[in-house]
C-alpha cells in the first residue's frame, strides 16, 4: 500500500483550522527567505498559501542574498516582536557566508516552530516543549496511520540527522520503543535493514532503499529528499520496494505534505499559549 500523505495532511489541517477559529486573535506565521532560489521561493509560497487556508496570517520576509548575518538577525528580532507572531522559521539552505546557527538561535524560542534553535531543540529533547521537529513528527503521523503496533517490532532509523534521524529516534524512544540507528559507523547495516519490520529514512540518498534490502511486509517511511535531473526523489526506489513492502510512503506526496501541516499545528499550539 502506498501511504497518501496528502490525506493525512488534510486531516491535520482540518483540525488546525478548527483550532484557529477558537482563538481570540489571528495568529501570524513567517517564513524568512534569503535570496531568490526558485525551489525555495515556491516552497515558501506554498507554506504561506496553506497557512492562509486555515486562517493563519502569513507574513512575507524576503531578503537579498547579500544580507549579512548581523543584518538578518536584526530583521528576525523585528519579526519576533510583531503582535500575535506565533511562528518564525528560516528557509534553508542559507547562503554560505551567513552563520546559520546564529540566525536560527535569534528566533525567540517560544515561536521557533521548526525547533532548529538551540533552546527550542533542547526543550524538545528534554520533553518540555509543546511543539516538535515538524518532519520527525510527520514521520510518526505517517507511521501511526498504518495502524501497526510498534511494540516488539524491529525498527530501524537510517541516519542521525538533525531534522529526521535524531528527533525520530527520540520520539520512538519516548514511547518506550526499542530501535536501531544505522549510520556510517554501523557494522552490519544490510543485516539490520533486512530484519527490520519498520524502516524510517531521511538520509537524502536517492533510491538508496531497494526491494532486495528489506524484508517481506516491511513498513517503509521515506523522509529523504534529493534531486535527480531537476526532479525531487526520495530515499526509496518505489518500483522495487512496492512489491515487497506492506506500506510505503512516497516522495513526493508522503511525509512532505504532512510536515507542512505539522508545522502549522505547531503555530496553533504556540497561539493557544496566548489565549
Amino acid at each position: 500500500m502506498i501511504i497518501d500523505g496528502r490525506k493525512i495532511r488534510n486531516e491535520i489541517l482540518k483540525e488546525v483550522k478548527e483550532g484557529v477559529r477558537t482563538l481570540s486573535f489571528v495568529p501570524v506565521f513567517c517564513d524568512v527567505l534569503v535570496g531568490d532560489d526558485p525551489v525555495s521561493t515556491q516552497y515558501v509560497r506554498m507554506k504561506g498559501n496553506t497557512a492562509q487556508s486555515v486562517g493563519i496570517k502569513f507574513r512575507e520576509a524576503i531578503f537579498p542574498e547579500s544580507i549579512t548575518t548581523e543584518e538578518l538577525i536584526a530583521e528576525i528580532n523585528k519579526l519576533n516582536s510583531i503582535p500575535h507572531m506565533c511562528g518564525v522559521i528560516v528557509q534553508l539552505p542559507l547562503p554560505a557566508h551567513i552563520d546559520k546557527q546564529a540566525v536560527l538561535n535569534s528566533i525567540k524560542p517560544l515561536i521557533d516552530v521548526d525547533c532548529l534553535g538551540e533552546v527550542a531543540g533542547q526543550k524538545f529533547y528534554t520533553d518540555s516543549s509543546i511543539i516538535g521537529f515538524p518532519t520527525a513528527v510527520a514521520c510518526m503521523k505517517v507511521l501511526d496511520s498504518t495502524g501497526i503496533d510498534l511494540l516488539n517490532k524491529k525498527i530501524v532509523v537510517l541516519g542521525k540527522g538533525a531534522l529526521v534521524g535524531r528527533p525520530v529516534a527520540h520520539l520512538l524512544k519516548s514511547r518506550g520503543i526499542s530501535i536501531s540507528v544505522i549510520d556510517s559507523k554501523t557494522e552490519n547495516p544490510e543485516e539490520l535493514m533486512k530484519e527490520a519490520d519498520v524502516v524510517i529514512s531521511g538520509i537524502g540518498r536517492g533510491k538508496f532503499i531497494t526491494g532486495d534490502k528489506i524484508k517481506q511486509g516491511a513498513v517503509i517511511i521515506d523522509a529523504g529528499t534529493s534531486e535527480d535531473n531537476g526532479s525531487v526523489i526520495g530515499d526509496v526506489d518505489l518500483d522495487s520496494v512496492i512489491p515487497v513492502a506492506s506500506c510505503v510512503s512516497p516522495t513526493p506526496g508522503g511525509v512532505g505534505p504532512v510536515t507542512v501541516a505539522v508545522l502549522l499545528n505547531n503555530v496553533l499550539n504556540v497561539a493557544q499559549q496566548f489565549k
